[in-house]
């Protein structure tokens, strides 16, 4: 049996191997940049660089990059060696700590939304020391900030980074007013929970449409999809098992805290669950995963797929951003205390976050808005459109009695005093979790539910750190000057909470009574990504980022134009593939089968066998398909083709919503039902049935 306890972090250039590896002077340095946030000097970085190099060789490396996290939602490395030139023809193995701090790269061919022209093309990383470098794939990978040559973030992390020092100033802030002088930080602590599909390499090789857009554009519904709910925490198979071990280890070799593993709903889907960390680390982490497994799919000879929904029929992937608030001494401010007081502190957090999410519900979304996660959104299987929270009922009877002065009694408590200036004593929440919930409290966190599978959760996490921190910022303006801390405390929280509860919801989100209902509250519904789009250039959100200094006005309409754009481009590429498939695999089988059919209508016809009807019946419904297969292929190809036409980047998405889309279902639609007909050894691609149930 493998030491796990040895095998966890044996990767990673860690604190462990910091203390062992470094002078103590150095070593303190390092740690002091570290949780202060301050920059290396020369001569420390120096010597961190060389220890690392020297550890990184002695595990086999050869090579070290500067991992980043560009706007294209993956990450980006550009290797280079330890080796140096040395006298004689002989090399030497060199790191230095410039190497180690500070790199460049060619930053004209990432998507900058303008930020830069194709001929500026230096860029920088910078090592965010706070994230620990790791080996992977016999490399040194240092975790970087991406930033152009005038300084303008062109990466994820950056403003994630920004946003955690904007909370992390508001929410001290309010720990001070209440009397706290041991807490030096408050960190935003996440876990992302990710969903994902595995299907067998063979047949992914045969389907261009997951190859090139990673979900399915044609398919039949198979004879059983997840109707029995038989899958979901189901007996794992051993092919799947395999994959899951080898991750997990290989997870933990890179610090990777993977905990919970099990099956999802729909068939061939799982889920991978790892512990809380600090959010630029969780960020780190996610990505190292999502990469890992597709890497280890392919050699247990399956494809990982991350698309928000790869197959019609059934859930599609989302990924839960579980996300909360911590003290550096190790305080959750989003748990209820033991006394009163403690939980004065609770509440104040609670309603901020209550108020943040009601007065930023259109950020929010924006955050989750994507191609792919519109076909998830709303169906049933995740949550809608529409930004709501949970708190469960105890939670929210506890602020209603605040609301009303009331006396509240809890489920098995005794009655407790809440007027004006006293604040309850109560337990954890006790009810149920809401899984239809986009924002739902969950005892000591918020679950963020309407990511898909494939988002960075760097940018709902910069959301929700800056709006938070924007709240405490009012919150501790209106309490510092306070001549009566806790009577205006709790007048805050009531009022906070009367003026802002529409935003919360315990009920069934899937419900079409709920999306009346959140009309009449006055909730956004921005029901697909390009209603979400102009949210992010609002002036109200302008300003919340660039007060903050987490982006300045530039960086945001850059993005907006990076989130249009990738949109445009995802859409396009599923055309264009629907297209080809059509073209080049689609017709060619249905004509084949056409063929075989007349063939045989014929020679029944020549041997006096004048029982035809079958064959009559198949030709006759195959050609009024055929047929109308090619009018919906002409219109898309149309299509597809006067989207060059639109010059303004939100006309040109929204023509891909209310023209390409339609267009690319129709023509879907009456291939799945060719799909039906056609005998399956003509068909050209493997059936649902194929993909969903052949990992054994």
């Amino acid at each position: 049996m493998k030491d796990i306890s040895g095998l966890f972090g044996s990767m990673v250039f860690n604190d462990t191997v910091m203390r062992a590896r470094l002078p103590k002077d150095i070593y303190k340095a390092m740690k002091k940049a570290i949780s202060q946030g301050t920059h290396l000097e020369y001569d420390v970085a120096n010597a961190v660089a060389n220890a690392m190099k020297e550890w990184a060789i002695e595990k086999g490396v050869t090579h070290f990059t500067h991992w980043f996290q560009p706007m294209t939602g993956t990450t980006a490395e550009k290797h280079d060696s330890f080796i140096s030139p040395s006298s004689g023809g002989q090399i030497i193995m060199e790191f230095s700590g410039k190497e180690l701090v500070h790199g460049e790269s060619d930053a004209s061919s990432f998507p900058s939304g303008g930020l830069r022209a194709t001929f500026e093309a230096r860029g920088y990383t910078i090592w965010d020391t706070t994230s620990f470098a790791f080996i992977k794939d016999n490399t040194l990978c240092i975790p970087t900030a991406f930033c152009s040559y005038s300084g303008e973030a062109l990466d994820k992390k950056t403003p994630l980074l920004r946003s955690m020092e904007v909370i992390n100033k508001q929410a001290m802030r309010i720990l001070r007013l209440f009397g706290n002088t041991t807490a030096q930080r408050v960190i935003t602590t996440v876990g992302p929970e990710q969903e994902y599909f595995l299907v067998d390499k063979e047949m992914f090789l045969k389907r261009p449409d997951l190859i090139y857009t990673g979900r399915t554009l044609f398919g039949a519904r198979p004879p059983k999809g997840q109707e029995l709910e038989d899958h979901y925490f189901g007996c794992i198979k051993p092919r799947v098992a395999a994959f899951m071990k080898e991750l997990d280890e290989e997870l933990w070799k890179l610090g990777v805290h993977a905990k919970t593993k099990h099956n999802e709903v729909a068939p061939a889907q799982h889920e991978l669950a790892p512990f809380f960390t600090t959010a630029n680390i969780a960020v780190d982490h996610n990505q190292i995963t999502m990469e890992l497994m597709k890497t280890l799919a392919n050699k247990h000879g399956m494809a990982c797929l991350l698309h928000e929904k790869p197959f019609a029929g059934v859930n599609g992937s989302g990924k839960h951003n579980n996300w909360s608030l911590s003290t550096d001494t190790g305080v959750n401010l989003l748990e209820p205390g033991e006394t009163p007081y403690q939980n004065a502190q609770f509440l104040l957090f609670l309603v901020a976050v209550i108020k943040a999410v009601d007065e930023y519900q259109d950020l929010l979304r924006v955050s989750a808005a994507s191609a792919g996660n519109d076909h998830r959104l709303g169906a049933n299987e995740a949550p809608p459109a529409i930004v709501s929270m949970f708190l469960g009922d105890e939670l929210q009877e506890i602020l209603e009695a605040i609301e009303s002065n009331a006396n509240y009694k809890g489920k098995k408590r005794s009655p407790m005093e809440i007027g004006v200036t006293v604040l309850p004593d109560f337990p954890k929440d006790t009810t149920d979790r809401n899984r239809t919930s986009p924002f739902a409290f969950t005892g000591n966190k918020f679950e963020f539910r309407m990511l898909g599978s494939m988002f960075s959760v760097a940018g709902p996490n910069i959301v929700l750190n800056t709006i938070v921190g924007e709240i405490l910022s009012e919150f501790a303006d209106m309490l510092q000057e306070s001549k009566d801390f806790t009577g205006d405390l709790a007048r805050l929280v009531k009022k906070t909470y009367s003026e802002h509860k529409r935003i919360i919801f315990n009920g069934n989100n899937y419900s079409q009574e709920w999306v009346a209902q959140a009309q009449t509250r006055g909730l956004s519904n921005l029901r697909t990504t390009v209603d979400a789009f102009p949210a992010f250039v609002n002036r109200k959100n302008i300003t919340l980022f660039t007060k903050h200094h987490v982006f300045t006005e530039q960086e945001i309409y850059s993005r907006y134009e990076i989130l249009i754009e990738s949109y445009c481009k995802t859409l396009h590429i599923e055309a264009l593939t629907m297209i080809d498939i059509v073209k080049g695999k689609i017709i060619p089988a249905v004509v084949g089968y056409q063929s075989e059919l007349a063939c045989l209508f014929r020679t029944k016809k020549a041997c006096g066998q004048f029982d035809t009807s079958l064959e009559a019946h198949l030709m006759s419904g195959i050609s009024k398909l055929a047929a109308c297969m090619l009018r919906k292929l002409t219109a898309l190809e149309q299509a597809a083709s006067e989207c060059a036409d639109k010059h303004e980047i939100l006309a040109h998405a929204s023509f891909y919503r209310d023209t390409v889309c339609p267009a690319m279902s129709e023509l879907r639609l009456i291939v799945d039902e060719l799909e039906t007909l056609t005998a399956k050894k003509y068909w050209p691609l493997p059936a649902y049935a194929d993909l969903l149930f052949s990992v054994i």
